[in-house]
């Protein structure tokens, strides 16, 4: 490959993430922009290194994800930036409300698990509308049924959920707190769904 070709394979490669709606994985990017190339996998992660390198000290940076790479704001402007955005959209980003949250979070941490494991950790029902939220949202996805009386289903997390929350695996999930610890954290949430 000449060095003519590797800039413009690097040029396209980075502009593809800049119009992208979402992650776009090594294969993704071979099969289906460099299909006119013949680059292996691993030549390919080697542009994208380098463009990870590139952006590594500017206000984005392109990040790994579970299904891909992405570019995503530096987290320290995400305060502004957020003011900023929220002045160009009309559109509100959703507020989840702490049964929501805490249902996720249980999933995330518990997976697979029923929705009555759930409940029986919240200690109260969970709606069939927060189910249905994070089904919609492809954060969770059932993943069979458990082998007990009624079957129930079996949820897990996605890798929409990894993605949105800008994770490569569950392991980069923080350690949960022990439940004596948990009082004295005081989140503001807004209740909505």
């Amino acid at each position: 490959m000449t060095t003519v070709e590797k800039i413009k394979i690097a040029k396209l490669i980075e502009a593809a993430f800049f119009v992208s709606d979402g992650p776009l994985s090594v294969k993704q990017i071979k099969i289906e922009l460099l299909v006119n190339y013949q680059l292996n996998h691993q030549q390919i992660r080697d542009v994208i290194g380098e463009l990870v390198i590139k952006y590594k000290n500017s206000g984005v940076n392109l990040v790994q994800v579970a299904s891909g790479y992405r570019f995503e704001t530096i987290s320290e402007l995400n305060e502004d930036l957020a003011i900023f955005v929220a002045k160009l959209t009309k559109e509100k980003a959703p507020k989840y409300s702490r049964a929501l949250l805490e249902t996720l979070a249980l999933i995330a941490y518990k997976q697979p698990i029923t929705r009555g494991e759930i409940e029986e950790i919240r200690g109260v029902a969970v709606s069939s509308y927060i189910m249905k939220t994070l089904l919609e949202r492809n954060w969770v996805k059932v993943v069979g049924n458990k082998e007990v009386p009624g079957r129930p289903s079996l949820y897990a997390t996605t890798k929409a959920f990894l993605d949105y929350f800008s994770l490569t695996s569950l392991s980069q999930l923080p350690e949960l707190l022990p439940m004596a610890d948990l009082g004295a954290i005081d989140i503001p949430l807004q209740a909505s769904v």
